[in-house]
C-alpha cells in the first residue's frame, strides 16, 4: 500500500500510466467489450466498475490540454444521440476531476478504432452497456 493513491492502482496499472507518454490513450471498458481481443496492453479490473476505476485513473493522469478533445465514450447505437445514465456518471466525474475538458461522444466503429489503437485497455466488470472511456494522456510541467 502507498499513502495517497487509490488502492485499485496497483502496480501493473501503475507502471503503464507512468510508462504512457503525450498523446498516448488508455481505453477503460465494461465487462461485455472484447478486451482480450483488442488490448495491446490489457489491465485487468475484475470486481470494479467503471466509475471507482476511471476515478482512480484521474486522479494520477493528466488529461492531454494541447488539444480540446481528450476524453471520448462510447455511445448507445440504439439512441446515439441521448446519453445512457453511466454516459451522465461520465461525464459529471470527468467534470470534477479533469475540468474543462468536454467527453466526446464516439460513433461505434470511431470508438471500437480507437480503442484498438490505444496504448493500453483496462477490463473493468461495470454490466452497464456502452461504459467505455478513452482518456488521452497530457503532460506535467516543469518549472526551474
Amino acid at each position: 500500500m502507498l499513502k495517497g493513491l487509490d488502492p485499485l492502482l496497483g502496480p501493473e496499472m501503475l507502471a503503464v500510466l507512468r510508462a504512457m507518454g503525450h498523446g498516448d490513450e488508455i481505453a477503460i471498458v465494461d465487462g461485455n467489450y472484447p478486451a482480450l481481443t483488442d488490448a495491446r496492453r490489457l489491465l485487468r479490473a475484475d470486481g470494479h466498475g467503471l466509475i471507482p476505476v476511471l476515478r482512480a485513473i484521474l486522479s494520477v493522469l493528466p488529461i492531454d490540454t494541447s488539444t480540446p478533445q481528450a476524453i471520448f465514450r462510447a455511445v448507445n447505437a440504439a439512441t446515439p444521440d441521448k446519453p445512457d445514465a453511466i454516459h451522465r456518471d461520465v461525464e459529471l466525474l470527468c467534470a470534477e476531476m479533469a475540468p474543462g475538458h468536454a467527453v466526446v461522444a464516439l460513433p461505434p466503429m470511431a470508438f471500437y478504432d480507437r480503442v484498438k489503437a490505444a496504448h493500453a485497455i483496462v477490463a473493468t466488470s461495470e454490466p452497464r452497456f456502452y461504459a467505455n472511456v478513452i482518456l488521452r494522456k497530457g503532460v506535467i510541467g516543469f518549472t526551474e
